[in-house]
């Protein structure tokens, strides 16, 4: 910020509009599209316009010569730009194809990625060997399962097995720490499958997770669920590089779209149909099932499955179906279940600021449920004859 500060306070005019005899490898200035100066070097003479590099972002743009201004103010200092290639691997017909010229775009521009430098240059101004991994994954793997290069020497084996169609065998997510027993702690309802089995996220102060998935945020947040915003943000801008899932096995952790055009995390839970195929999963970070066709499920980036799910499985207790409920129409997974208690129960929790006590924490989580007035939630059950107090 300092130097583009001084080139800016140090070059005012339009550039060099006299004639000017330009030499390959000559430093200058260049004024980009946004009338900013940035350092420069002339890389190729193509008589009005030159080709250029901006040596502190790589890139190479042809310039109108009087966009730029020759100067010797700021050769000493180093680029902060630093060419690198990857390591032993070679691209199909020796060059980068325009089609993954665009994939690397799409996939790595502006995000942060993580470098493992393999080789120095024999010459101090050539290209750094590198393995470079974004989302845990290695780029030589995903290009080579792309076919937009060969890997040599891969060391990536394992991830280059699961992009191959293998059934991959990912780590589980995890489940986040549970509070103390008997502890009283907030808590939202993110989806019911009875009144009595229901998924919870035990911070409810954070937004929903798929409104906030495409939303810019803050890159520094240092909170998990902030940092998990953030991952699925970026897995929403790149999805399209992502393998579709070929092979499936139960508990799968993968990516999941869902019907808003977004993607999020999920498992897989069942095959529902062979043809076409079309798979139950489920949404972990709510704990909601849908049925979906296999072209809307994707590999999941390795570094997802770090945080743990936002939806815990928590059965209620205190209550127990009702014995002479006369509603006639049953929940078809639970039938000892009316819809009609169903529906009670989704008002009472639906969008509410609830809280939560740990009774068990096996063999199942279970809990009571608090409205924000400290009564039992399944209370309203019991008035209306949808439920019985449990002895």
């Amino acid at each position: 910020n300092k130097l583009m500060t001084e080139i800016q306070n140090n070059f005012k005019s339009l550039g060099l509009l006299e004639p000017y005899c330009w030499k390959k490898g000559e430093a200058c200035v260049v004024r980009g599209s946004d009338t900013m100066w940035y350092r420069g070097k002339v890389v190729e003479l193509n008589g009005s316009t030159l080709q250029v590099q901006y040596i502190d972002h790589g890139c190479i743009e042809r310039i109108p010569q009087c966009h730029l201004y020759p100067t010797t103010l700021y050769t000493g200092i180093p680029p902060f730009c630093i060419p690198c290639q990857l390591y032993k691997t070679v691209p199909i017909g020796d060059f980068w194809q325009q089609d993954a010229v665009d994939c690397l775009q799409e996939l790595l521009t502006n995000e942060e990625v993580e470098i493992h430098v393999q080789e120095l240059p024999d010459n101090p101004w050539g290209k750094l060997s590198i393995n470079l991994y974004f989302g845990g994954m290695s780029l030589s793997s995903f290009m080579a399962y792309q076919k937009y290069c060969v890997a040599e020497d891969c060391q990536d084996v394992p991830d280059l097995e699961i992009l191959e169609g293998d059934v991959p065998v990912l780590p589980s997510y995890m489940l986040p720490p549970l509070p103390i027993p008997g502890d009283t702690f907030p808590v939202r309802v993110t989806h019911l499958v009875s009144p009595k089995e229901v998924y919870i996220c035990l911070d409810p102060s954070k937004k929903n997770l798929m409104k906030q998935s495409t939303i810019e945020g803050d890159a520094n947040c240092d909170s998990e669920l902030e940092s998990l915003e953030e991952a699925l943000k970026w897995c929403n801008k790149s999805v399209g590089c992502f393998p579709l899932l070929t092979q499936f096995r139960t508990e799968m952790p993968c990516l999941v779209e869902y019907q808003d055009g977004l993607w999020y995390r999920g498992k897989l839970l069942s095959i529902e149909e062979s043809d076409p195929v079309k798979v139950l999963v489920q949404f972990v970070d709510y704990g909601s099932f849908l049925v979906v066709p296999r072209s809307r499920l994707r590999h999941i980036p390795y570094h997802l499955l770090k945080y743990p799910v936002q939806a815990v499985r928590a059965l209620l207790a205190g209550f127990k179906p009702a014995l002479y409920d006369k509603n006639v129409k049953r929940i078809p997974y639970s039938p000892e279940w009316s819809v009609e208690a169903l529906w009670a129960m989704m008002e009472c929790v639906e969008g509410k600021q609830l809280s939560a006590s740990i009774l068990a924490l096996s063999p199942e989580v279970t809990i009571s449920l608090y409205e924000d007035d400290q009564n039992l939630v399944h209370m309203k059950l019991i008035e209306m004859g949808l439920a019985d107090l449990e002895e």
